[in-house]
């Protein structure tokens, strides 16, 4: 991997983290109390982030010829929606009971919340449990 890719990735993670962190989404009570319809500040957090991505993304590449540190835009697909389901809805229990998501859990451990570490671990478990089922079963 090149060295300004890293540098546009470690900016970007940055950027993210302090945007995470400064509207309050690195809470689990600030994420939880959204998600039983108490609070809906993250809404507006949710809605600023997709709209703002959904311009960047759809006019970005009619306005610059390439991006800046690749040869071109690149392009993704899915045709299976079923394991995007699947995941999404397992995701979503997950992210009910703890409140945590992964971005959150780093987040918060820039922060110092050391307790998001027991979610950090049972998110690792879960990968590694997924990548075990996907060597003996495959896709």
């Amino acid at each position: 991997m090149k060295f300004s890719s890293l540098v546009s990735i470690f900016f970007g993670g940055g950027l993210f983290g302090f945007g995470l962190t400064w509207s309050g989404m690195n809470k689990p009570e600030v994420v939880l109390t959204f998600l039983r319809f108490e609070d809906y500040g993250l809404m507006l957090v949710l809605g600023a982030a997709t709209t703002t991505t959904l311009l960047v993304y759809q006019l970005a590449p009619r306005v610059m010829g390439k991006p800046l540190l690749e040869k071109s835009f690149g392009s993704h697909f899915s045709a299976e929606m079923k394991p995007t389901i699947i995941g999404a809805a397992i995701f979503g229990v997950g992210w009910g009971i703890s409140g945590l998501c992964p971005a959150q859990a780093i987040a918060g451990l820039g922060m110092g919340r050391w307790n998001v570490l027991v979610a950090l671990a049972a998110m690792v478990a879960g990968s590694w449990c997924h990548g075990l089922y996907l060597s003996r079963y495959g896709d």
